[in-house]
This record gives structure tokens, sequence and C-alpha cells, in this order.
């Protein structure tokens, strides 16, 4: 009988081996880490865990190290410090040890290394590295930053400044490492200019003054990096310009007209198409005039893939040929929040096929929408009030679901959307 029992056992196993593994957890392959009421949290294989002991405040996104084992975040300043021009705290997490570490006090933009575990960060105009033991200044006077792919350079730029005579040019500059960061000598030796921006930058008959250039991101190939050049402050509420240069510095590209507000431009995951919604003036003067866009490099070709009467939130690659968006009905604004579009999300592709996948209940709205490869899942926030939460969903909006409650900030590992 024990014979026949187990040999029962063994044909089951052959004919359906799928039985013989424990079900996947739905969360397997992605990691995230978020704000929730003061504190830190982590949600790894479905189980999520308080990973800070006291309140405080965590206005920026937490970032996650190349390999997924540690978090770097922004902590307020328990005292405030009247001679730091940023007054937080960068402290890092590490998931396996389960161990904080205050890195700096009064640091600002964090960025892991796409490489290795070094952490580089700004303290007022200072570009600093850390390999989490001690700190070195990399380089002075700098604006914005971001790693070269190999995580041996920066890309970084220098803003202009107000002289008698009028503004300076904002300046891009490539930052090299040493691979020894103790032989850090000089602060300007290192340093290469790489692009001098002109005074103004201008597209069809939208032109702004260029001050600031920030937001870098590269290709996938690495072959180019496109970046925000910015006017003064108030300005740059309702006008900013999407540029791009190729790595070597020698072409300059301006692209189109957009805002902050409503998210940053994206690069396709294996191609040089680079996506953003184009369109300038801040939301208080319509939803209206919010285009998403595809620009090809380096033929510069672009594509308009809103259809007439919509404008878009936000959006997120799903491949090199489609996205889901964050959409509205373009209506103009109103103080009543009662009387805002609302916000759903929307299937697109290259060839304009449009379906909709949310229809978010009552005053809610869905919003940030982004794909998470690893899962082939998108998630996104649902907006009711003042509550948050982050949803997912399959990509065709099936099986909609909570995903996290009561969500303030937060990242995923793997980071990058669209990309395995």
């Amino acid at each position: 009988m024990n014979k026949l029992v187990g040999w029962s056992l063994l044909l089951l196993f052959l004919m359906f081996p799928c039985i013989a593994n424990a079900e996947k957890p739905a969360d397997e392959g992605v990691k995230v880490a978020f704000e929730r009421d003061g504190y830190l949290w982590t949600k790894i294989d479905g189980r999520e865990q308080r990973i800070t002991d006291k309140p405080s405040k965590y206005a920026y996104p937490p970032q996650w190290s190349h390999d997924g084992k540690l978090i770097a975040y922004l902590k307020e300043m328990v005292e405030p410090n009247a001679h730091s021009q940023d007054q937080y705290d960068i402290w890092v997490y590490n998931t396996e040890t389960k161990k904080r570490d205050k890195i700096f006090s009064g640091g600002s933009n964090p960025k892991w290394s796409p490489t290795q575990n070094v952490l580089a960060f700004k303290s007022g105009g200072v570009l600093n590295v850390s390999d989490l033991n001690q700190f070195n200044n990399v380089a002075l006077g700098v604006d914005d930053y971001n790693w070269f792919p190999d995580g041996k350079s920066f890309i970084a730029s220098g803003a202009a400044s107000l002289m008698p005579d009028g503004w300076t040019n904002p300046i891009l500059y490539r930052i090299t490492l040493p691979e020894d960061l103790k032989n850090i000598k000089s602060l300007t030796d290192n340093v290469k200019r790489l692009f001098v921006i002109p005074g103004e930058v201008a597209k069809g008959s939208v032109s702004v003054p260029a001050i600031n250039a920030s937001n870098f991101e590269f290709s996938t190939d690495g072959n180019w990096i496109s970046f925000i050049v910015c006017p003064t402050a108030s300005w740059s509420m309702d006008s900013n310009m999407i540029c791009a240069i190729s790595a070597d510095g020698e072409q300059f590209e301006v692209i189109d007209e957009m805002i902050f507000e409503i998210g940053n431009p994206q690069w396709a995951p294996s191609k040089n198409l680079l996506a953003y919604i184009a369109g300038g003036g801040r939301i208080v003067m319509g939803f209206k005039n919010k285009d998403l866009k595809i620009t090809e490099f380096p033929a510069f070709k672009s594509l308009t893939l809103t259809p007439p009467g919509f404008a878009e939130m936000g959006f997120t690659w799903i491949d090199d040929r489609s996205f889901i968006v964050s959409r509205v009905k373009e209506t103009e604004w109103s103080n009543d929040p009662a009387q805002h579009p609302k916000k759903s999300l929307y299937y697109t592709s290259l060839d304009k096929m449009q379906k909709r996948l949310t229809d978010p209940p009552g005053f809610a709205d869905d919003v940030d929408p982004e794909y998470i490869p690893s899962i082939k899942k998108v998630a996104w926030i649902r907006r009711t009030g003042g509550k948050t939460d982050l949803w997912r969903s399959e990509i065709d909006g099936r099986k909609a679901e909570i995903w996290i409650r009561n969500i303030g900030v937060y990242s995923f590992f793997p980071e990058k959307c669209g990309r395995d």
C-alpha cells in the first residue's frame, strides 16, 4: 500500500509540477520603501515593516541602492541649523542588518552610484560622495547632477548668476571620480566643461531665459542626456524647456516646453525615444495644453499621442511602444475642487490606440502611474480627499486592488520603470 501511495504521488508530481511549488507571492521581485504617518516603512515579499523608530518629516522619496540592500533617505533635522542651507540629515538603512546610520547632517539630493554602494549628495553647492564610512568633497558650485551610467563620473550643472551687466550662462560639466576616493586632491582638476547653455532657449514661438539646468536622465544606450532648462522660480511655474545633449557634449537640442507640476521626461526601456508631457501654463490656468509626446533620437522627429479634448497629468512607459497615462478631459480651472475633472488611467500606444483602464469612484483621482516590470503590473496612487492609497493592477486594468494603504512618498526597487 505504501509503495502504491508513493508511486501515485510521484505520478502527480510529474504530471502537475506546479503543485510541488508554493504559489509565488504577488509582491515577489519588487520592494517598496514608503512613508506612513511620519515613519518610514518597507514592503518586501508582501510583508510591511517599520524601519524608523521616531516620527519625523520625510519630504523626499527614499532611494534604493543599486543592489536593493540599502535605502538612503532624508530626515528633517531634530534641531534646525541656522548655518545650514539644507535642513535634512541623510540616513542609510540596511535591509539585511536592520541598522540605521546617519551619513551627513545638512544634506540634500542623495543619489546612489548605479554600480556600487557609494552615495553622492549635496550640501549647499558642494557635491560629495560617501562610501558610508566617510565622505569626500568632489566639486563646488553644483546646482544639480546625476551619475553617468558607468558610475565613474557625473553630469553636473552650474547655475547662471545675476551680475551687474545681466545673467551669466548656466554651464554643464563632467566630473570624474578617481578609483580611490581618498585620491581626490583638487576640486577643479577632475572637472571638465562640457557645454555652455545659451542665455535663452527657444522652441517655436516660446522662449525662456536659461538660469538652471536640472533633472538629468540618460538614454538606455548612454549616448544622450535629457534635462530641463528653467528660468527664474516664478516663471518656471509656467514654462520650462526640455533639452538634450549628446554625452560627449557635441550636440545640443531644445525639445519642447513643459511644466514641473506633471512629471519629468522619461526614456523608453530600450530605444532612444524620449517621452514627456508638453505644454506650458500652470494647472491653475486650466486642465489643458498638456499632451504626451515622443521624440526619436537622433532624428528629433516628434509624435503626439493625446487625443483632442484631453490633457495628461502623468505617464509611465510599459514597453518601447506603449504607455499608461493619468488623463482628464480638458476643462477650465475652478476654485471648487468638486468641479475639477476626474483623473483616470488610460492605456495608449504609438499607434494611438486608446483604452480607459480605471474609473475611480466619487471624487477620487488616479494619478502617478508607474509600471513595475518585475511583476508586470502597473501601480498608481488613488487620492480621495486627503487620503492616498497605492493601488496595482494588470496592465489592462484587471484585478485592481489596494497594495499599500495610507502612503506618503515612496519608491520601488528595481527603480527604473520599464527596465528589467
